[in-house]
């Protein structure tokens, strides 16, 4: 145990007789009760308390969550918390989701890891997402950490299977393998035979998104071996016979992302498939469930009773055949669907799943305006009257009203998150012709505890203005092909005391909201410009004027020189970064 003289000292810090703090807690029972903590927020609270509790919460903090990888630097980090075992990294700003962000842009893992094999060897866990990863990065990892447990990569590029291999060979006590959504070169099946027989650790196992075959045998061997597995989603090469045997060696699963859900079952191969569902009396979270039919979803309705998560974003599934499913989820908190499911299977949803909490509504064919099936606000409002715990909701549709908006959120005034995508840019409410922003407007005004709002639609300033005046405890707000001028940022900006995101797209902001903002920026995370009315010198100006801020435009080779046509702000203790490419001004 570190005393406070040692720890003063390293520090530069006055003498403790000098100091002033709060209580007089001996070190080990502070560091102790810090430790407690598991929200990161309440723990860089407790560090501003006074000398002391920055101390203790220094060295018992074994957890850092970094929102934003130029925000800080490794070096930085290191300095600060010396006993970090697990890590979060954000890389790319969001819209790298939409290819807005070059493929190059930045975000390489490989410094962090460079400076953190020395400063932290007993490093255990590492969760990276839209971060720039290599095989040499990955396999870096493995041999510098020997006792390294959890790999979680989100939305990642520049690695391959090769990378994956490496870390399968040499992190012989690794419990978690979670590879989702990555630009990943799948090379080859060859990596799950990677794993030593004598791995038996491993609890989360997730590569549903590789699209090579798998060496059946050796995945089987593995799932056996390993008593302790709880989630286990493989991809779709995966049949339903062979579903049916892994789960016959892991009945234990309370999370379970299926393959393809359509090969040709004879009558006793569908028995045994109903009956290894059956005894999965654990299961909590579903997905896959790719190309299903209704006649074989049945098999799956024994081991839906306790379902909290069900997934379904990977499979077109008919409101019949939802419908159906959902009469088996009592429990469901969580629905993630396809718009193929259209207003009939969300009535279902609102009428067999009474505790739903969080809906996410995908368009299975977003860039064809000739489709036959969608969702409308019909079925929005129909689950709104049958969930009022509704907390989370993510809608693409083409078509929503002012009074449909403004019936959901007096149904489930609790929304936490409200993201209203309506996928036609500029469309007003289709009954009335009127703008949306009386939606919008019930939304703020209703919902006091929202914290992510995604607007969209035909809206004028008056939205923004209802933003400022009401969202009191908006976090993130996203903005696209929307308002009338540079008024409807500068509400935004001039309101919302708690706001930390703000992402703007396709809007007529100009310089004057950008500037608007300039006793803003530093206490937000960041802002996103892109294709708004902005110039390069308005952001030299912004950067001159706030020298704490990183303000950094991405240029295009057809981009008019003067404009600014994508535009990253963001606060970072680091300055400029000192890897920005050719394309990436730095000002």
């Amino acid at each position: 145990m570190h005393s406070k003289r040692g720890r003063d000292s390293l520090f530069g810090a006055e003498p403790a007789a000098k100091r002033s703090c709060s209580c007089s807690f001996p070190d080990e029972v502070l560091e102790k009760v810090l430790s407690l903590l598991s929200c990161y927020k309440d723990r860089s609270a407790a560090s501003l308390v006074c000398k002391d509790w920055y101390h203790a919460e220094r060295w018992s903090r074994t957890q850092v969550f970094i929102g934003n990888c130029y925000s800080v630097t490794p070096e930085i980090v290191v300095t600060r918390f010396p006993k970090i075992r697990s890590l979060i990294i954000k890389g790319k700003p969001r819209f790298s989701d939409f290819n807005l962000v070059p493929h190059d842009w930045g975000a390489d893992i490989q410094p962090w890891l460079a400076c953190f094999a020395t400063a932290y060897p007993l490093l255990e866990e590492l969760r990276l997402k839209r971060m720039c990863v290599s095989d040499e990065s990955l396999e870096f990892l493995a041999l510098s950490f020997r006792g390294f447990k959890r790999l979680s990569l989100l939305s990642c590029d520049g690695f391959s299977t090769d990378g994956l291999a490496a870390i399968a060979t040499h992190c012989k006590s690794l419990v978690e393998l979670d590879i989702q959504e990555n630009g990943i070169d799948d090379r080859s099946s060859c990596w799950l035979s990677c794993f030593p027989e004598s791995l038996t650790s491993l609890e989360i196992l997730n590569f549903s998104h590789l699209t090579t075959e798998v060496n059946f045998p050796v995945l089987e061997r593995l799932v056996a071996r390993c008593k302790s597995l709880k989630v286990l989603m493989v991809n779709k090469n995966i049949n339903l016979e062979q579903l049916q045997k892994l789960l016959v060696l892991a009945p234990q699963l309370t999370k379970l992302g299926t393959g393809t859900f359509s090969q040709e079952l004879n009558s006793p191969q569908y028995e045994a498939l109903e009956s290894s569902f059956n005894r999965c009396r654990n299961l909590l979270t579903l997905s896959g469930l790719l190309e299903a039919n209704s006649f074989y979803l049945r098999a799956i309705y024994p081991a839906c009773k306790k379902l909290t998560f069900l997934n379904l974003c990977d499979t077109t599934l008919r409101s019949d055949d939802l419908a159906k499913l959902l009469a088996h989820c009592p429990n469901l908190r969580r629905l993630w669907v396809l718009d193929t499911v259209e207003d009939k299977g969300l009535e279902a949803a609102g009428s067999y799943c009474p505790l739903l909490e969080e809906l996410r509504v995908f368009p299975a064919s977003p860039f064809d305006p000739d489709i036959a099936h969608e969702v409308t606000e019909s079925g929005f409002v129909a689950v709104s009257y049958g969930c009022p715990r509704l907390r989370y909701v993510l809608y693409f549709c083409r078509q929503m009203t002012n009074d449909a908006v403004a019936t959901i959120v007096k149904n489930c005034p609790d929304f936490t998150h409200f993201r209203l995508c309506i996928m036609n840019p500029g469309q007003p409410d289709y009954l009335t012709n009127e703008p949306m922003d009386e939606a919008f407007g019930a939304v703020v005004k209703t919902c006091t505890k929202l914290r992510r709002l995604a607007v969209s639609g035909l809206l004028t300033d008056l939205t923004f203005k209802y933003i400022g005046e009401y969202a009191k405890n908006l976090e993130t707000l996203s903005v696209a092909f929307a308002g009338r001028s540079d008024r409807g940022m500068q509400h935004v900006l001039e309101g919302c005391p708690k706001l930390r995101r703000l992402e703007i797209r396709d809007c007529p902001f100009g310089n004057a909201a950008l500037l608007s903002g300039l006793d803003k920026y530093e206490s937000m995370r960041s802002l996103w410009m892109s294709a708004c009315n902005v110039t390069l010198d308005a952001c030299r100006f912004l950067a001159k004027k706030k020298p704490r801020l990183n303000v950094e435009v991405i240029k295009d080779e057809e981009d008019d020189e003067s404009q600014a046509e994508k535009v990253y702000v963001y606060r970072s203790v680091a300055g400029p970064r000192k890897d920005a490419p050719p394309f990436v001004l730095t000002l």
